[in-house]
């Protein structure tokens, strides 16, 4: 435990100093004749104690604990101001200022050992208890990213087992997810946001684990009455998710809910128009469906990208938010680098950054 004795006068000082050493509360004594040196000091390297007079030249004592308690550090450190014993005005704007206990001169040895224990003892408890506190921070901190782990691996492998399923197989899940967080972030979407969007993108076709195989993985394209069924895997995805605590599975369920609602309210589950569709779900349409059309299929060829690019801007404020779509085109170079990051063996990447 570090004290640290302010007084103008050498021989207070010493007197200070060897009553502090008689009380034991210390292990190490620290004494300033030049306040503004102390209060420095003590930016530097907070005392557990600090004593100190209140008649000094330059500054004097209120000065003091004014500083000290403007230090975020010393918001728990007792301040013992020295005065004499008619100084009740003196005391009172000290009590004001933040100092925590008093010393009258000429100064009793008992009394001092007697105060400067149970303050001793009161920022021991101070201490113990802070470190507790972060102990139980740290745990809580440890305790919640173990949760989280536990759900992104429960998303990832919902997702795996929806891929295996379908045939947007490859890197679908994960060039999707990287373009939803890009067209989040270009809206000004927090960081916090953005990571959620981009961990729980990957869940939006969760609900193609309850499509027949016959549609599912058809070559041609379906019927009506094969579409009827298909787009029912929004719900589908809504109700595996559904009714969960977590955050990250509340979104994933709404992303996998929305994702083919179109802005126009033309799309499907719910034929949501404009706002009325969360904004997770106007953002995972876009990449869903750009990296749709520049992905092969066993239907179709991939387009190049120049040619999806202009679908999504000829549907911009029909199929897609049109803040959406600028958002995607404001970060295109960065959505050329997530389709060479994580392209497929077989894709054809088109343009590069080199293009631009």
């Amino acid at each position: 435990m570090r004290v640290f004795i302010i007084d103008d006068d050498d021989t207070n000082l010493m007197l200070a100093e060897q009553i502090v050493l008689r009380t034991g509360v210390a292990t190490v004594i620290d004494t300033f004749l030049d306040p503004i040196e102390a209060v420095a000091r003590c930016a530097e390297t907070m005392p557990d104690l600090v004593l100190v007079d209140y008649m000094m030249p330059g500054m004097d004592g209120h000065e003091v604990v004014r500083r000290l308690r403007a230090l975020p550090a010393a918001r728990d450190v007792p301040i013992v101001m020295l005065t004499a014993a008619n100084e009740r005005s003196v005391r009172q704007k000290a009590l004001e200022l933040g100092a925590t206990d008093f010393i009258a001169k000429p100064i009793e040895p008992s009394e001092v050992k007697a105060r400067l224990s149970n303050l001793m003892a009161l920022r021991r408890s101070h201490l113990q208890l802070r470190d507790r506190n972060a102990w139980l921070a740290d745990e809580v901190r440890r305790a919640t990213k173990a949760v989280v782990d536990r759900e992104e691996e429960l998303i990832v492998k919902l997702s795996r087992a929806a891929e295996f399923r379908d045939p947007e197989t490859g890197a679908h899940i994960s060039r999707m997810a990287h373009f939803s967080r890009l067209i989040a972030a270009a809206l000004g979407q927090s960081e916090e946001e953005c990571d959620l969007i981009l961990r729980t993108a990957p869940m939006h076709d969760v609900g193609k684990l309850g499509i027949p195989d016959g549609i599912l993985l058809k070559p041609g394209r379906l019927n009506p009455a094969e579409m009827d069924v298909m787009r029912r895997h929004p719900r589908i995805g809504y109700s595996i998710l559904d009714g969960g605590d977590s955050r990250l599975i509340r979104l994933g369920a709404e992303i996998a809910l929305t994702h083919h609602e179109k802005f126009d309210g033309t799309g499907y589950p719910d034929g949501l128009r404009g706002e009325e569709i969360p904004l997770p779900g106007r953002i995972v349409a876009i990449a869903d469906v750009f990296d749709a059309l520049t992905s092969e299929r066993p239907y179709k060829p991939a387009w190049e990208v120049t040619k999806a690019r202009s679908f999504l801007q000829d549907n911009s404020g029909s199929h897609f938010d049109p803040a959406c779509v600028e958002a995607f085109m404001a970060v295109w170079a960065e959505v050329l680098l997530v389709r060479e990051r994580f392209a497929d063996p077989t894709l054809e990447p088109g343009l590069t950054v080199a293009d631009l």
